[in-house]
């Protein structure tokens, strides 16, 4: 049986230290920020970001540098046999194509998983993974396997402000300026590669309505119906809105009790930087194996 390493990145929300005791590595995420690289959970935290956010820096991100990616995959091959590499969906980063592409020298050594995800369920992704791999699978049927479910998963995000859309040029300063007005709350949608508008509530509690109805639909239409014994795993995420988050949680746990909510989590800073503090997300996920 092959021994078997898996890598991630940053977007997962998982930390460097949970990576340690998982037996992960988590590859960091690289931000300019005023013109200076800073890289997630090394030497920018959680707190770090948002105030240089609420203080209006100028935030980008970036993708790993292709030297950053295969010193990780070299270092890890000097012990293991393959690598199962799970990084943020492709159609919000062009860093899987990098990846997918620097494999290609490596003799079939590295398996890069194209499962569209990001944050909590791409966080599923890996734990599955390991999995995956302690029940015997190779690189190369993990990362069939994970492909094959990747449309399993959904994220709705209820974004708190307007601004932060505007600012990246994802919404125009006219409707940014009427959602204000109107004290819009935008639901919205990661299902594959994308994150697309998906609803407009007045309120928190309009929205949260939104989410969970959403969950919902997604359980009874994609994914088998509600029943005590057909598995999704559920998880909340937040943009610098923990209370809110836990709130949250309890009234999700209130309307789907058969379903464990495995984490509430902050969202990715990649997710974070264009929607602001202040989100709300739940995500769901079919159960794999």
């Amino acid at each position: 049986m092959s021994k078997i390493a898996i890598v991630t990145d940053s977007n997962s929300g998982i930390t460097q230290q949970q990576a340690k005791e998982l037996g992960i590595s988590v590859l960091p995420m690289p931000f300019m920020i005023d013109g200076e690289t800073y890289y997630e959970e090394i030497t920018l935290s959680q707190d770090e970001f948002y105030e240089k956010l609420k203080n209006n820096a100028d935030i980008s991100t970036s993708q790993p540098a292709p030297e950053s990616v295969l010193a990780i995959w070299d270092e890890l091959l000097k012990e293991y046999d393959e690598i199962v590499h799970i990084p943020m969906s492709s159609g919000l980063s062009g860093s899987c194509q990098t990846a997918v592409m620097l494999a290609q020298d490596y003799d079939g050594r590295v398996h890069v998983v194209n499962n569209q995800r990001i944050s909590v369920t791409q966080r599923r992704s890996v734990t599955d993974a390991l999995e995956l791999a302690k029940a015997g699978k190779s690189g190369r049927e993990i990362k069939e396997i994970l492909e094959a479910d990747k449309f399993n998963s959904s994220i709705y995000i209820m974004i708190d402000t307007l601004y932060y859309l505007k600012k990246g040029g994802r919404i125009t300063p006219a409707a940014a300026a009427l959602g204000t007005l109107l004290k819009l709350k935008p639901v919205l949608q990661i299902q594959g590669e994308k994150l697309d508008a998906f609803a407009k509530a007045r309120t928190v509690n309009q929205a949260k309505t939104i989410m969970i109805n959403a969950v919902k639909n997604d359980i009874e239409k994609r994914f088998g119906g509600i029943s005590p014994d057909n598995q999704i795993y559920l998880a909340i995420a937040h943009t610098c809105n923990e209370d809110a988050a836990n709130i949250l949680k309890a009234e999700l746990h209130e309307q789907l009790p058969d379903y464990p909510i495995l984490y509430v989590d902050a969202l990715s800073l990649s997710v974070s930087c264009h929607i602001g503090p202040g989100a709300l997300a739940i995500a769901c996920c079919k159960k794999l194996i």
